[in-house]
């Protein structure tokens, strides 16, 4: 079944809850609560109604019960009926009628005849003992009888046994819970009324701090203006709101600074060999042009410059490249790792790049969970590093234990003002200007370690250089591997 109906136009015509989701929030609300109060409070009005109702029929059924007519008067009642004339009764509230058990009636005087139902009949017969119940009279009024067995000796003309019925107007019970329901409509009304102003109300106070919070995400919108903060007071779910709002603004506003920096820096540093690059290419070509050849020698030093800046422009590219990768869960590929085997690759690029150097390992097994190409690229970047700073004819020192990777070289060593920038981007120590590098390698490092869990701190080494430390966590032994499922036979697949 559609929420809605069809026009003749084939459109789709929107359905009562498709107008209410269109309305304004604080409209819902104030509807909403208006609906729930007249609810409560015509539930509050029925039970109200249904209970005095039933106390006035229970008050009326004991008077009833409590009227003791006197034998004398039923007696000039039955004489009355055979003949009115000459008998004189006084006057009474009640409706006295003698029912016989074949269904005759005879009522006082001056009061309309109540048609005998068949529960007063019983009564006369003596099956019952007595009965209240609710008819109407011949003149159409509601009449509230309850008729007793008659203990005489009368009968009617027929012989038939007979009953006393006593009634009186409903209207007793009737006029009172009409001017009950009257007075309860209109209490009613006036608070559904209420309740509407004061839902109104409670709607626009409630929702203040969520037009702030509209204002600043629109005006965020429409000026791109991060600094905006939404006042966060208490610890209910709008200040939470907001301050999740302002957490997720600030995060934003650092994010933005974060790569308009690394833009600028970017920039900076890509600046640099790009400019020498079109200096040498520049002179290669203009000796091409004006046919004064370069010699040999300078010309294989320029294009032994062109080479290793096209290098350092892809190495800086590819650096960047790494740490433009998102960090969020799920977006890397994340396993378990032999840390070991990763140091081992390293140390024969490391080997390769410093052969003057004596590189030593004690390596020690250990297996970690990490993206296995950034983690192999941190543990190159620190190595790397080690090399490009130790002297020739110096050594590296590198230590797995425990899951503690320590890589030392005996290189000038870092000043203790400068430790704490060595994993910003970009920032390169002043004594290491003239060297090759773009200043992300250990940042790099950093990111990937942080990523998989662990730390990493550079510190100066006893009797000079520096040692980079790796902490990671993990185990000397692989986790054991479920066992795979054995392949199914051609026989088994072919059923």
């Amino acid at each position: 079944m559609s929420a809605g109906t069809t026009t003749r136009s084939g459109g789709r015509r929107p359905s009562p809850l498709d107008r209410f989701r269109q309305l304004p929030l604080r409209s819902r609300l104030a509807l909403l609560t208006t609906v729930a109060v007249a609810f409560a409070v015509a539930l509050s009005a029925a039970a109200c109604w249904l209970l005095t109702r039933d106390r006035l029929t229970e008050q009326l059924d004991a008077q009833l019960s409590s009227v003791e007519v006197n034998p004398s008067y039923v007696q000039a009642l039955s004489a009355y009926c055979n003949n009115p004339d000459g008998v004189h009764f006084q006057p009474t509230p009640y409706t006295i009628q003698l029912v016989s058990s074949g269904g005759y009636v005879c009522t006082s005087p001056d009061k309309s005849p109540i048609p005998a139902q068949r529960a007063d009949t019983a009564v006369a017969a003596g099956r019952v003992e007595g009965t209240v119940h609710t008819t109407k009279a011949t003149d159409g009024a509601a009449m509230r009888v309850s008729t007793t067995p008659y203990r005489g000796p009368l009968t009617d003309a027929q012989g038939h046994r007979l009953a006393i019925s006593v009634a009186v107007p409903m209207s007793q019970i009737t006029e009172p819970l009409d001017q009950l329901a009257l007075v309860l409509l209109i209490v009613a009304g006036v608070g559904v009324l209420g309740a509407a102003t004061a839902g109104l109300w409670v709607a626009r106070a409630g929702l203040k701090p969520v037009d702030r919070l509209t204002d600043a995400v629109e005006h965020v919108a429409r000026t791109q203006d991060l600094t905006i903060r939404i006042p966060a007071d208490g610890e209910d779910e709008i200040a939470r709101l907001s301050r999740s709002f302002n957490s997720m603004t600030a995060a934003l506003a650092a994010s933005r600074d974060l790569q308009q920096q690394l833009i600028a820096d970017a920039g900076h540093e890509l600046r640099t060999p790009l400019t020498s690059l079109r200096t040498n290419i520049d002179l290669l070509v203009r000796s091409e042009q004006s046919g004064r050849a370069i010699p040999a020698a300078d010309k294989a030093a320029l294009l032994a410059s062109v080479k290793a800046q096209m290098g350092e422009l892809a190495a800086l590219i590819g650096d960047l490249q790494e740490l433009s990768r998102p960090q969020g869960p799920g977006q890397t590929v994340v396993e378990v790792v032999a840390l070991h085997d990763i140091v081992g690759t390293a140390l024969e690029r490391a080997r390769l790049r410093g052969p003057s150097l004596t590189v030593t390992a004690d390596v020690e097994p250990w297996y970690v969970r990490a993206e296995p190409a950034a983690l192999e690229r941190a543990v190159v970047n620190l190595l790397d590093n080690a090399v490009k700073f130790s002297p020739a004819g110096g050594s590296v020192e590198v230590r797995l234990s425990d899951g503690e990777l320590t890589v030392r070289d005996h290189g000038p060593g870092i000043p203790q003002d400068e430790l704490p920038h060595v994993f910003e981007r970009f920032w390169r120590s002043p004594s290491a200007r003239s060297l090759p590098g773009s200043g992300l390698g250990l940042s790099i490092v950093a990111r990937t370690v942080e990523q998989a869990g662990g730390a990493v701190r550079l510190r100066s080494a006893d009797l000079g250089g520096t040692e980079a430390v790796v902490t990671l966590p993990g185990a000397p032994a692989p986790p054991p591997q479920l066992p795979k499922e054995p392949p199914s036979r051609p026989d088994d697949r072919d059923g």
